[in-house]
């Protein structure tokens, strides 16, 4: 019995030691998941650097500033209507210096030039086959240079004895922000190849540079009031005609004001400036109709 005894006890003290012998190795496994952070694929701590993916560097790509072929003579198309692009910038630059001279007619004669290089250089893009996001972008740079700037300096400069100095600057100020939206959201929209979206940037500018040029005989805050309205022209919803739109008008629509013309040229001006401000209300109300 005594023998008994002494066994029972021994394999008693054997199973509990096998216990705490088990229980100190899970607990020493939960301690190495604790530190390796590996249990049910979450990461509980830091791993160690040497251990750790790589991360994946991405190559630089080079960005081609003529898309397709790089042969010289695409070079030298490419370069001849940046040319033209830069040519109409530094127009609109001697305009504001001639401006601020005091050399109003002279500065809007260069922007009126200006004007000229801005449809030649998109013109030449076309007609070359380098049209490219670059040279829309530069395109797009120079004409707030030229036209959101240049022309309310120009029209600033001619406004200065006319009307009360704070009012003019108000009003060329109104035309250089209504500029900026107008590139910005053209940039950014759909293109219609029949209508432009309100006023283009090119056509107000070459509107005022040509007042300026002739010198319209009408009152300063009448004067105002047009800088004005040709400044929300460019940010409206109208649409208005493009130029390849109203070449195929008939040909005796154009002798009206070509006779107008010899008969009276500031009126002849004046009347076809509001003829084509009006056009695009017109056929927005026709639009809607319809619709």
């Amino acid at each position: 019995m005594r023998r008994s005894g002494t066994l029972a006890r021994q394999a008693l003290m054997v199973r509990v030691g096998r216990r705490a012998e088990s229980g100190r190795a899970a607990t020493a496994t939960r301690a190495e998941v604790i530190y390796t952070g590996a249990e049910h694929g979450r990461t509980l701590g830091p791993v160690a650097p040497h251990l750790a993916a790589p991360a994946t560097v991405e190559e630089a790509t080079e960005v081609s500033l003529l898309p397709g072929e790089h042969t010289t003579a695409r070079k030298v198309r490419f370069a001849v209507v940046q040319g033209c692009t830069l040519a109409s910038l530094a127009l609109g630059l001697t305009a504001i210096l001639l401006a601020m001279q005091g050399e109003v007619q002279l500065a809007a004669a260069f922007l009126v030039a200006c004007v000229a290089f801005d449809g030649l250089d998109g013109a030449l893009a076309r007609k070359l086959g380098v049209s490219s996001p670059f040279g829309a972008q530069m395109d797009s740079l120079a004409d707030m240079c030229s036209f959101g700037l240049a022309a309310p300096v120009v029209v600033y400069a001619s406004l200065a004895h006319t009307v009360p100095t704070p009012a003019a600057a108000v009003a060329c100020m109104l035309v250089a922000a209504c500029a900026a939206i107008r590139l910005a959201r053209f940039n950014v929209s759909p293109k219609d190849g029949k209508f432009f979206c309100g006023v283009p940037t090119t056509l107000v500018a070459a509107v005022l540079a040509l007042a300026v040029l002739i010198g319209l005989p009408l009152p300063g805050p009448v004067l105002l009031a047009g800088v004005a309205l040709l400044a929300f022209a460019m940010v409206s919803s109208f649409p208005y005609a493009k130029l390849a739109r109203l070449v195929r008008l008939p040909a005796w629509l154009w002798l009206v004001p070509a006779v107008g013309a010899l008969v009276d040229a500031r009126l002849t001006f004046v009347l076809v400036v509001t003829a084509y401000l009006l056009s695009g209300p017109v056929m927005w109300v026709r639009a809607r109709r319809v619709v």
